[in-house]
């Protein structure tokens, strides 16, 4: 057996690369799996199983935006400075109980308001999660389309409505070694290939083991987490960039 869940990835980073994943799934909340629902990939079942394991990911680098996001002044967002990551949803209506159309991500950082990167890889044209994009970005990067297959945004969004639990850790990965996060993914293909690249990492000491003894004390701090409608969260000051809404 296994367990399947819904997950929203509101933002898995490092200081050199960044994603929001949403992954969708047919069932509703927490769902004890059993055989092929349980999407094993070492049995070649990864896309027969009941929730989007791949997701439907916007990580800048990967699309294209190499100087959006990283460690530095030369870079929009500066890691090495405290920054506050926004993530709105949007809806098809503009109501609560709308179905989910849109999440936007934004940052705020030295009392500037700075917008996510734009998309730069031919035919995937945007800045934000939606069903087109996520369908535009599949087809381009050869990638199958779970994400449709198991209901989309819509489906992301009545898990939302019903409630998912926050989880805020700083984690390593002996499965693929972060590698889906900052370097080239899958392994073996060429660099060059649209969609490989998701960061500046060599992905020479992307393993736990190196990790944890080369960098033992290594720490993050997540603070003043908040929710609300959107705009609320935020100073008066900063309630516009440019068309969108923040």
């Amino acid at each position: 057996h296994g367990m399947c869940c819904f997950e929203m990835d509101i933002w898995e980073a490092n200081k050199m690369a960044t994603a929001f994943t949403t992954h969708p799934c047919t069932v509703d909340g927490p769902f004890k799996c059993t055989g092929t629902e349980c999407g094993e990939g070492a049995k070649g079942e990864r896309y027969l199983g009941v929730c989007d394991k791949d997701g439907c990911d916007f990580n800048g680098y990967r699309m294209g935006a190499r100087s959006h996001y990283g460690a530095g002044p030369e870079f929009q967002v500066d890691t090495n400075a405290p920054v506050t990551v926004v993530t709105q949803f949007h809806t098809t209506d503009g109501t609560d109980s709308g179905d989910l159309a849109e999440i936007r991500r934004f940052y705020v950082q030295g009392g500037k308001v700075i917008g996510h990167a734009n998309s730069t890889i031919p035919g995937v044209p945007g800045n934000s999660i939606t069903d087109s994009y996520c369908s535009a970005q599949k087809q381009v990067f050869g990638d199958p389309d779970d994400h449709k297959a198991k209901g989309g945004l819509k489906r992301m969004g009545e898990a939302l409505d019903r409630g998912l639990v926050l989880a805020l850790s700083l984690w390593d990965d002996g499965a693929t070694e972060m590698k889906w996060l900052d370097s080239q993914f899958p392994v073996g293909q060429p660099p060059s290939t649209p969609g490989v690249l998701r960061g500046p990492c060599d992905g020479s000491h992307n393993n736990p083991s190196y990790l944890r003894s080369a960098h033992p004390s290594a720490t993050v701090k997540y603070m003043n987490v908040m929710y609300g409608e959107i705009g609320s969260t935020l100073p008066g000051a900063a309630r516009r960039l440019g068309t969108v809404m923040v």
